[in-house]
Formats: C-alpha cells, sequence, structure tokens
C-alpha cells in the first residue's frame, strides 16, 4: 500500500494529541490506599470496570460506587481527581497542526475515552481557546459514545462505515502497539507514534502527495 493512496486519518487522542501519563493515575490512586491497583489499569491492559466505563456501560456515578468498594474512605471528587490525573496538556502548536491538516482531507478522531475524562479535557480545552475537541476533525468517534472500543475491530468499523472508507484508504496515528496491530489486521496503514512530539516528522511521508 502507497501512502499516494491515502485518503482520510484516523487519529488516537491519548499519546498523540493530548499528552497524558497513565502512571500519575495509578499514583494517584495508590495513594488513596488502592492496593495493587496497577495489576488492573496500564497502557497495556486494563479490567473489567474500566472497559465498560470505556464502552459506555457505566457512568461516573456507577465508576466511583464501584471504585468505592476498595477504598471505602476516598470521596467521590477524590477519586474522579485521581482518575483524572492522567491528563496533562496539548503539547504547543498540536492542534493548529490538526486543523491546518483538516484542510488537506478528512481527519476523524478515535479515542478510548469515557464521560468523566471527556469533560476534563474538554473543559480544560474549552477554558483555553473556546472550542472543544470535536471542532478539530471532521468527526469524533469517543468510546463510551459508539459503544466500542479499541482494539475490537468494531471500532474502526463504525467510521469506516458511517464515511464510506476502505481500510486501506485510511492511516491510523496511535500510540499503543496493540491497537497499531489491530488496524494493521485490518488493512490499514499505521503510524505508532513512540514519543508525542515527533508526530509532525512521522506523519511528513504520507503528507507529499498534498504539498
Amino acid at each position: 500500500m502507497k501512502a499516494t493512496e491515502m485518503k482520510a486519518i484516523i487519529f488516537d487522542l491519548g499519546g498523540v494529541i493530548l499528552d497524558i501519563d497513565y502512571n500519575l493515575t495509578v499514583k494517584a490512586f495508590q495513594a488513596l490506599q488502592f492496593k495493587g491497583f496497577d495489576d488492573h489499569y496500564s497502557k497495556m491492559k486494563q479490567s473489567g470496570v474500566f472497559d465498560r466505563l470505556e464502552r459506555g456501560e457505566i457512568g461516573e456515578h456507577d465508576f466511583v460506587a464501584i471504585m468505592k468498594e476498595s477504598i471505602p474512605h476516598a470521596s467521590s471528587q477524590e477519586i474522579v481527581d485521581a482518575w483524572n490525573a492522567i491528563i496533562l496538556d496539548f503539547p504547543d502548536g498540536r492542534l493548529e497542526f490538526i486543523k491546518h491538516l483538516e484542510r488537506k482531507l478528512p481527519i476523524f478522531l478515535l479515542s478510548n475515552t469515557n464521560q468523566i475524562h471527556l469533560a476534563c479535557f474538554d473543559g480544560m480545552l474549552y477554558d483555553a481557546t473556546k472550542t472543544h475537541i470535536q471542532d478539530y476533525f471532521k468527526k469524533a468517534y469517543l468510546s463510551h459514545e459508539i459503544g466500542h472500543r479499541k482494539p475490537e475491530a468494531e471500532a474502526w468499523s463504525v467510521i469506516l462505515k458511517e464515511q464510506g472508507l476502505e481500510a486501506w484508504d485510511v492511516l491510523f496515528i496511535d500510540d499503543s502497539p496493540q491497537h497499531i496491530e489491530a488496524a494493521k489486521t485490518m488493512g490499514m496503514q499505521t503510524i505508532h507514534l513512540i514519543a508525542i512530539g515527533d508526530l509532525e516528522r512521522e506523519l511528513a511521508p504520507f503528507l507529499t502527495q498534498f504539498n
């Protein structure tokens, strides 16, 4: 597959557009005396309650209640704050780059996220720019809204079907290797972004057709 055949880009959010640090949430829950939290949640894997939250099967109230089973002394706000500790910021110029790219070809967002994180990062974005994350894409597909999360093939299939795209027409960018491998299996071109600061450099060879 040649990059010149690319017709659309699907971006991940965390680790690609939004800077995040999983260890900060792990440390925050450990500080609340949640024993063994790192066995349940990491970049590579997570246990069922987090998957259910990201598929929209449970909301904030249920999530907090489940967390309190392990840390009953913690307040609801402490749990929400610990969960949001992962979220850092948008790198300088990143959103402007995305908006400029959107003028060249259709771009989409596919994020494993949840209503708690969305309220945090989208609120942060609106406070700084008076924009919302969906303003930077043709459409944003969020796992808790579509009912599927990466690496489930259905997460990408929702986009391909709705947008009339074939997998081989799409470039998918993500920082998680398990998501990259799933996208490759479906036939997509991929960029496994190791460092968030390398996005523009990694994308450059794919964009020569639009110069």
